[in-house]
């Protein structure tokens, strides 16, 4: 057999597509020079043993792009459009969003990446917050300000509020809305909006949802016909706060929508804690990845269990385990790590997806 010398050159030939991928992420080239003729600058005193070193540092910082990120998604945005542009600020394609924002909302938008992916069903099954304004006097055809106008029902004298209070008591607990046409949700393979802008109308899917909290915040203010006044909603995912406040509306009497919204909560992350796109941007240039959150956060409202390194061994190769429990789901964790999400078969628990493939036994 021939022994033959790689020189560093070479290498670099080989590694130079990779390490333009991961400037984004990594912020390296942008701060060695820009383009290609500050990428050969920055590269033209290397040795053999150098191009290894930093190739293997620069490598281990893109495998650390595993995590949870916080983001605020600001008005005039889609879930998407968020998505689509932290692919390119963090270099790397896989990433997924935790519940969908309309376009004119506010708040907390939990981004997932790289092995984090895998939690995203659960993120969107936890409980929302969202706080918000409703207008009573007029609806809309997408049930929010953005909307055209559909009806008019002025409200020319003061609403008793006890009254207010106890029709958004009785909205509590699990409840039944349809969509509005103006929504993702699909029928008949074509998205709602799509039918909408077509001009056409749609039978509708029923959907049941839960409302754990739903208060008002606020005095009702009166202006021009107008009746407007703040709340707080607690939600499971697949809630409309459109369709709740028209619902709401229709209750009391007159039409109604939704005039602004912000999610303060999602995935157990906090509005307070978010970071819009510039100022993660920022901190990618800076090579501060700080922002990651640990995917264990993503495990949401699922009920938490340890498991002894026996059990963890048996989980990792996809065996049965007994825990004491009735939850559909759990989330297994060894010292802090998550482990596994376990769904119940029958009286014991099966692994769904598992995350945690180093051995703990000693």
């Amino acid at each position: 057999h021939t022994l033959t010398y790689v020189t560093p050159s070479f290498v670099f030939y080989c590694i130079k597509p990779i390490l333009k991928s991961l400037k984004s992420a990594t912020g390296f080239l942008g701060a060695h020079g820009n383009g290609e003729s500050g990428t050969r600058r920055s590269f033209s005193w290397y040795n053999k043993g150098s191009v290894t070193v930093m190739v293997t540092h620069e490598l281990e910082r893109a495998i650390q792009m595993d995590g949870i990120i916080n983001v605020k998604k600001e008005a005039g945005m889609t879930s998407h459009d968020v998505v689509f542009k932290l692919r390119k600020i963090l270099g790397t394609k896989k990433i997924g969003h935790g519940g969908t924002l309309d376009p004119d909302v506010v708040g907390v938008l939990p981004i997932a990446v790289g092995k984090a992916t895998r939690m995203v069903e659960f993120m969107q099954d936890e409980g929302k917050i969202y706080e918000g304004e409703i207008t009573l006097g007029f609806s809309t055809t997408t049930e929010d300000a953005s909307g055209e106008l559909v009806e008019r029902t002025p409200v020319e004298s003061p609403l008793d509020v006890e009254e207010v209070d106890r029709k958004i008591a009785q909205m509590v607990g699990e409840i039944e809305q349809i969509p509005p046409m103006y929504s993702a949700v699909k029928v008949n393979g074509r998205k709602l909006y799509e039918y909408a802008r077509a001009g056409e109308e749609v039978e509708r899917p029923v959907r049941q949802v839960t409302i754990y909290e739903f208060t008002r915040t606020s005095e009702i203010r009166y202006e021009e016909g107008l009746a407007r006044f703040l709340f707080r909603v607690k939600c499971s995912k697949g809630t409309y706060i459109r369709t709740l406040s028209v619902d709401l509306g229709q209750k009391l009497g007159y039409a109604a929508h939704m005039s602004h919204l912000t999610r303060t909560s999602a995935a157990g992350l906090s509005l307070d804690d978010a970071l819009t796109l510039e100022e993660l941007t920022e901190k990618v240039a800076k090579g501060d990845l700080s922002f990651l959150h640990p995917l264990e956060i993503g495990t949401g409202d699922l009920e938490k269990v340890e498991l002894i390194a026996q059990e963890v061994g048996k989980v990792q190769v996809g065996r049965f385990i007994p825990v004491e429990s009735e939850a559909k789901e759990l989330a297994a964790f060894y010292q802090g790590k998550l482990v596994a999400i376990l769904e119940k078969r029958e009286e014991l628990y099966k692994p769904r997806k598992v995350f945690l493939t180093e051995s703990v036994l000693q």
